[in-house]
């Protein structure tokens, strides 16, 4: 009998991701990531599927940690994959300690008509990115590596030789002359950046293509074998103003051709047109990109590389969005051209659905909608066969874990996903899903969208869910963490507040300069209306959200004492302290959302900081915050905590060690167990129990 969902589910949960179709359009090439429980981390392998789904899933690689983005041949013989299994199933005594080495991930090729995997590449520090060239020969790819071999790559970077046995250790001070040196859950990468190489299918001969200045991202081959398109910031000042414009590398000679550029340009993610004659790239010009994202296409031969067509001009639609959700994966955003060569395909929400769309590649065309329904297409690849699209995709909702689907149906009459695997069959039939009810309120002018997660009939205890970014959004997707309140008797309300994504332009610019009163005026109205309604006890009432979720729960109990306890994860608290530290940091997105920067207007940035308010804030409050948080620095927790903690005020830090920004969604798995555990247990506490003191602190904590 189905039962409540439970933090322990999180263990049982398998997540397929990257599905690719093989060129005939029969095969789909999956990855799939499962907890380990007993080593406590992830493994990932490939799986296929018959698009047809004639027989089941099958997993056909076996790496002992990561095996991840399948890419099939063109001709259909062969599977790449990117693999780290050589640390440790390859014997190479003569190489560094494990710790010590780069070189993990490369190019494995798996054949098609059986036999085992082969490593195909050898690059000093790994490989990021694989794209085939349409002759199957040779493979484009991502590398940090300066040089083929380990010794031309040290010597490259002016390595050291290690040091003897009782000889002085080499230094390990970093020298940081540029911004951008680190990234959230990466560490630092200011000596990561991937470049473009070409890598001989048979040999594994590689060659570095394209010696930029700042990293390459998204190869993508032009129809003939020729060319490589790719995106780059080339901006003088890269770490200082995000730009990024589309080139073509000639194969044979190296020769930079720009397609789309200019020095408001950010563009990124090309894919050819079937005849080479055009290159399509999302994105727009700055600083409009940041709220609107465009399909642009450009001319191949670089002539109108400052202009550009917009194939979305006049729609709303942000194909780009940024769904939340803490069990599925969210994917990069691309395009794909139709098997007629006339249409682009995209995906893009509309009403906290995402879904997929076709738009007119000559332009002037409104774009038309493909799939309906009340769901997440996280992420999908289209090939053309006999004329027709063949379309796979990873599909999930409210209640249904993802799974990979094939899509059918007509044209213009909205195809119907089709489920080939059943990953999560088990898990998914032994929980008790609550469904969530749309709602809808008006909010400072603004239509505002929400659900509700009712835990049971009547007016129930509530707890007030925010999203972060701000500018992403929520919608028709799985969240564990709302399962598992609904199912200890605390119902979940989350909404859109302004700001969000998937909305239109004028919306996702509504809470410039204001972060704070006007977002938080969106998400209490639909408290209020769901009080109104009998749905919320007045009463019982939580709030809790992470990032900007946590600003905003932040600045919520600053202003109010209405709600009887607050959750407020990897969250800010010192605008200033926001844009001076972290993976962030920098001015031009202070600029842009607010006008000025911290270090020309402090006092501005105090105003609009939530410590600013924190002498107003009573309602108990769980502080969570991981310590390798580079997005929003753990100092941030601390100063809060220090504040509250001063004024004697009903607080608590829960500190989370080795972890990242991204600890809810990627975190190790038994760490984003018990941050479900902490946070269904305090507003249970608090609005269930009706306690009005600290709860005690767990006994198993810090390894004791």
């Amino acid at each position: 009998m189905p039962r409540p969902a439970q933090p322990a589910d999180l263990y049982r949960l398998q997540i397929p991701a990257e599905p690719t179709l093989s060129p005939d359009g029969r095969w789909i090439a999956f990855t799939v990531t499962r907890p380990t429980v007993a080593r406590d981390g992830y493994r990932s392998s490939v799986w296929l599927a018959p698009a047809d789904g004639s027989s089941p899933a099958r997993r056909v690689t076996y790496g002992p940690r990561t095996d991840a983005h399948p890419r099939f041949s063109p001709d259909g013989r062969t599977l790449a994959f990117l693999s780290d299994r050589r640390l440790t199933v390859e014997d190479e005594p003569d190489l560094e300690a494990l710790k010590d080495r780069h070189d993990g991930v490369q190019v494995h090729l798996l054949p098609l008509d059986g036999g085992e995997a082969r490593r195909l590449t050898d690059l000093p520090r790994g490989v990021d990115d694989i794209a085939w060239s349409p002759d199957s020969r040779a493979l484009a790819v991502l590398t940090s590596s300066l040089a083929a071999t380990r010794a031309a790559d040290a010597r490259r970077r002016g390595r050291p030789a290690p040091p003897k046995p009782g000889e002085t250790p080499l230094s390990d001070y970093r020298y940081i002359d540029r911004l951008g040196y680190q990234y959230n859950a990466a560490g630092f990468i200011d000596d990561r950046d991937a470049h473009l190489w070409l890598v001989d299918a048979a040999t594994g001969e590689a060659r570095r293509l394209v010696a930029g200045p700042t990293a390459e991202a998204s190869p993508a081959w032009s129809p003939d074998g020729t060319r490589i398109a790719f995106a780059a910031n080339r901006h003088p000042t890269p770490d200082l103003r995000f730009r990024s414009s589309v080139f073509a590398v000639e194969v044979g000679t190296g020769a930079v051709t720009t397609l789309a550029g200019g020095a408001d340009a950010i563009f990124v993610t090309p894919a050819w047109t079937r005849d080479g004659s055009a290159v399509v790239a999302l994105g727009g010009r700055f600083p409009r990109a940041g709220y609107r994202t465009g399909l642009y296409r450009f001319a191949a031969d670089g002539s109108d590389a400052g202009g550009g067509t917009d194939l979305l001009v006049g729609s709303e639609l942000k194909p780009d969005a940024a769904m939340n959700s803490d069990v599925t994966r969210g994917e990069e955003a691309h395009v794909r051209l139709t098997a007629d060569g006339e249409g682009v395909l995209f995906a893009a929400p509309v009403d906290g659905s995402y879904e997929l769309w076709r738009v007119p590649l000559a332009g002037g065309g409104a774009p038309e909608r493909l799939t309906r329904g009340r769901h997440y297409i996280s992420g999908w690849d289209a090939v053309g066969v006999d004329g027709r699209d063949v379309v796979a995709a990873v599909v999930s909702d409210a209640t249904s874990l993802p799974e990979v689907h094939v899509l059918d149906g007509a044209r213009g009459r909205g195809r119907t996903p089709r489920a080939v695997s059943a990953l999560n069959a088990e898990v998914q039939a032994d929980i008790a899903w609550a469904e969530p009810v749309e709602r809808r309120w008006t909010s400072g002018g603004f239509e505002v969208q929400g659900w509700l997660y009712p835990s049971g009939e009547g007016a129930r205890p509530l707890a007030l869910e925010i999203h972060g970014g701000p500018h992403t959004l929520y919608g028709w997707s799985p969240m564990l963490e709302w399962q598992v309140l609904a199912g200890a008797g605390i119902s979940v309300l989350a909404a859109n507040p302004r700001g969000s994504e998937g909305y239109g332009e004028a919306f996702n610019r509504a809470n410039l300069g204001d972060w704070g009163d006007g977002p938080m005026d969106d998400v209490i109205a639909g408290v209020d209306q769901a009080v109104a309604d009998g749905l919320a006890d007045p009463e019982r009432l939580g709030v809790t959200g992470g990032s900007y979720g946590g600003y905003l729960t932040n600045w919520i109990v600053g202003r109010t004492q209405r709600f009887k306890a607050a959750v407020t994860c990897r969250s800010v608290v010192d605008m200033s302290t926001l844009f001076l530290t972290g993976d962030i940091s920098g001015g031009e997105w202070a600029e842009t959302e607010f006008g000025r920067v911290p270090w020309k207007d402090p006092d501005y940035y105090w105003s609009i900081s939530p410590l600013s308010l924190a002498a107003n804030v009573h309602t108990p409050l769980l502080i969570q915050h991981a310590e390798h948080d580079l997005r929003t620095t753990v100092g941030q927790a601390e100063a809060l905590f220090t504040v509250l903690r001063s004024y004697r005020r009903p607080v608590r830090f829960m500190r989370v060690p080795e972890e990242s920004h991204e600890l809810t969604r990627s975190g190790t798995p038994f760490r984003r167990a018990e941050n479900l555990v902490q946070v269904r247990d305090w507003f249970v506490h608090y609005l269930v129990r009706g306690e009005r003191r600290l709860p005690p602190r767990p006994r198993n904590r810090a390894g004791r």
